[in-house]
């Protein structure tokens, strides 16, 4: 019996250690893709998987709420497009009480987003799993934004 306890404990242990190796993983991952995105990287949509789902959740003066998916593409076409403006307003976003929770076979990254253009901080969530080759990848990105713009273009 005794053994017993101690063989279930060290399984125990040894999940325990590999589960926080994958949140440390996804932490990295994390961190890195915000370097990225804010040092506006050439290789910055390497972060996502092929079919990332992007939904923009527009915050309406009113204060309701309307969500936007955007399709991967439109979202990499306008992202090119308005990289020089940003880089000279050096627009970044800066992610604030940063939860890594497991979400099925992949990792819930929930943030409070600040964008260096706002004195606010708004909810962002990300989805991370890993890809068929075993590389971690964004699934899916939900932010919060006051941009109105998105209700037009959606």
């Amino acid at each position: 019996m005794r053994n017993f306890i101690i063989v279930c404990l060290g399984m125990l242990i040894i999940a325990t250690t590999a589960f926080a190796d994958e949140i440390q993983d996804v932490q990295c991952f994390f961190n890195q893709y915000i370097d990225a995105a804010n040092n506006y990287s050439n290789d910055y949509f390497k972060y996502y998987s092929d079919n990332a789902k992007i939904v923009r959740v527009v915050e309406k003066p009113d204060g309701t709420t309307q969500s936007v998916n955007i399709p991967l593409a439109k979202y990499k076409d306008e992202a090119q497009k308005s990289t020089k403006l940003m880089r000279l307003r050096q627009y970044k976003n800066r992610y604030f009480n940063v939860k890594i929770t497991k979400h099925g076979k992949d990792y819930k990254v929930a943030a409070l987003r600040m964008p260096s253009t706002s004195d606010y901080k708004i909810p962002a969530h990300f989805i991370i799993g890993k890809d068929s080759c075993g590389n971690w990848k964004i699934k899916e990105e939900s932010m919060n934004t006051k941009v109105q713009r998105f209700l037009k273009d959606s």
